[in-house]
């Protein structure tokens, strides 16, 4: 197995990690500002996203940059994306801080477009990411770190980033998803 494959691997096995500090009732402690407090063990899931979100992209330039894309990546790169976002947006509405709606949309998106690019690879082709997919990762990913850390540092001046974020994110991601779609029309059968 090549290194870009061992990172996304990696990536997988972070998910369990994550919800475990997230969801498991360990009380490691907490620290607090006047009015803002966040457990350690929101630290630690934090920490751990952000390492785990941040290889996304590294896996796919070390395959690119060393010629060692997989088939194996191809499947497992999508697969490790959609569950640690899917994993920690379940886990934000286990702890009351992410509306479900906006789960739910998120969550629908992925598995949408996730079965158009099945059927585009059922038809020899391979569905690149537009510019409006890789937004959406990014502001989600924003959005995620936000809830996480309770929104950190804008608690402190009382606006709220993470509610906005959450909304933005389900915007963009709708929105891309009908630009896949769109983009895509003559992959889907009218019959």
């Amino acid at each position: 197995m090549n290194l870009a494959n061992r990172i996304t691997l990696a990536r997988i096995f972070l998910v369990p990690v994550i919800m475990f500090f997230l969801l498991i009732k360990l009380d490691l402690g907490s620290v607090s500002f006047s009015d803002f407090s966040i457990t350690y063990n929101q630290i630690a899931a934090a920490l751990i996203f952000i390492v785990a979100a941040s290889t996304d992209g590294l896996d796919g330039y070390i395959a690119r940059k060393n010629k060692i894309v997989t088939n194996l990546g191809k499947l497992l790169d999508p697969l490790a994306d959609k569950l640690l976002v899917a994993a920690v947006l379940i886990s934000l509405v286990e702890m009351d801080k992410l509306n479900a709606l906006i789960a739910i949309v998120i969550i629908s998106r992925e598995f949408a477009v996730t079965g158009l690019r099945q059927v585009a690879l059922l038809e020899g082709s391979v569905m690149a990411a537009s510019k409006w997919g890789k937004w959406k990762t990014a502001i989600q990913i924003t959005m995620i770190i936000a809830l996480l850390i309770n929104n950190f540092p804008f608690a402190f001046i009382d606006f709220p980033f993470d509610a906005i974020a959450s909304w933005v994110a389900a915007i963009i991601t709708v929105y891309s998803g009908i630009d896949y779609f769109v983009k895509n029309k003559h992959l889907i059968p009218v019959e």
